[in-house]
């Protein structure tokens, strides 16, 4: 080094320059020197290291190395070069200048930090790229995760600065901040509820983006879009979106149709009001008129000796009616029953699941059913009950008018 010096010396003294301004003109020298040799390494990793890669990667067939190697994480690794060769060469230029030596050292540790920084915040966001890319990985809220690693960085990188501004360990710093932990738990108390919500609902795969929740205590109806640190976001079925707190979700109740989805069927429970006055036993024209139906000609045939009601072939005929039901699941539960007898006359049941699941076509389908019940039950001499309307009341009226006169 001192040998290097004294050529310069020696050269710029050959120059012309006064004796007196050779210190000043030999520092600048060499630090545009440094800055030279800085910017050729960055202009000969992105022309050569950058492009290099991208021609390896274009020849291979898989894709997750044309994310994970993309130019822009390549771009930010080579800025990291630059700095590290200022502040390995910066003694050099500055030798008998302690005081500056060692603040523009500080300055450049400082922007090292940062181009570090910003690099691994590129690498994550391309690694979690990757992983949502991934079929067993696509379902999993793992956009919180990646969220707190950065805040994480980003912390640790902060200290890291403090650190070199004042002189002082980082260690020292982190210690002291332990005597305010109470305070930073305060600050970040959502942040880190947050992520050890996201945590609970991931490793009990409680909850993944794409699943239908409901939760009425936040207006929730729909599929969920997003996962993230501070908010799990679900875009209703009327297309707004309601935002719920990843912790509400673990402490609160809410409701996950992800089992219907991966099951066999999506249930249809309803029930239709049968009048009271419309049951009776059947007649032997009413047995006959029965037996012609394809779907219960065989039960009718093997209980002739039993004393039978219309509502209970009607309720036989559904059952067939279900288990012939291509939409229907009949591997599940199903079946057709009474409830109790109310005011409204007697509740028919009618329980199965259906293969449609989606929300249009299983509408669809129960639509069909329920239609079909109501076409079909006064051909079993049965009437489905309904309060009396107005025109009823009207009927009423005016039968009774002219019975009166």
């Amino acid at each position: 080094m001192d040998l290097l010096h004294a050529k310069l010396h020696a050269l710029l003294q050959h120059w012309g320059i006064a004796p007196q301004a050779t210190g000043w003109v030999e520092q600048l020298l060499l630090l545009a020197a440094i800055l030279l040799a800085a910017y050729t390494a960055d202009f000969i990793c992105r022309r050569f290291f950058v492009e290099g890669i991208r021609r390896i990667t274009r020849r291979t067939k898989a894709t997750w190395d044309d994310i994970l190697f993309n130019d822009r994480v390549l771009n930010h690794l080579c800025h990291i070069i630059p700095p590290i060769i200022i502040y390995a060469l910066l003694p050099v230029a500055f030798p008998n200048q302690a005081g500056l030596l060692s603040f523009l050292l500080r300055i450049c540790m400082i922007y090292i930090i940062a181009v570090v920084l910003r690099f691994v915040n590129v690498l994550l966001s391309v690694l979690f790229e990757l992983t949502s890319n991934k079929e067993s990985l696509r379902d999993k809220p793992l956009k919180g995760v990646f969220q707190i690693a950065k805040v994480g960085l980003f912390f640790i990188g902060a200290i890291l600065i403090v650190g070199i501004l004042i002189d002082k360990s980082p260690l020292h710093l982190i210690a002291g901040l332990g005597a305010s932990a109470a305070v930073l738990m305060l600050v970040f108390k959502d942040t880190i509820t947050g992520f050890v919500s996201g945590i609970q609902l991931a490793a009990y795969d409680m909850l993944r983006p794409g699943d239908w929740i409901t939760m009425e205590k936040y207006g929730a109806n729909g599929i969920v879009v997003d996962v993230t640190l501070n908010t799990v976001k679900v875009r209703n079925w009327d297309n707004t979106i309601t935002t719920i707190p990843p912790y509400a979700l673990v402490s609160d109740s809410f409701q996950n149709w992800r089992g219907m989805r991966e099951s066999g069927g999506r249930r249809i429970k309803r029930f239709i009001n049968i009048d009271m006055d419309s049951v009776q036993f059947c007649t032997p024209e009413m047995l006959v008129q029965f037996s012609r139906m394809p779907l219960i000609q065989e039960y009718i045939a093997n209980t002739q000796t039993k004393q039978l009601t219309n509502l209970g072939i009607f309720r036989i005929y559904l059952e067939k009616y279900i288990e012939n039901l291509p939409d229907a699941n009949i591997e599940l539960v199903h079946m057709v029953r009474q409830l109790q007898p109310t005011e409204t006359g007697i509740p028919l049941e009618i329980y199965f699941f259906c293969k449609e699941k989606e929300w249009i076509a299983y509408e669809r389908v129960q639509a069909e059913v329920f239609d079909h019940i109501l076409a079909i039950a006064p051909q079993f001499s049965l009437r489905i009950f309904q309060l009396p309307s107005g025109s009823d009341l009207r009927n009423l009226q005016k039968a009774s008018d002219i019975s009166g006169n």
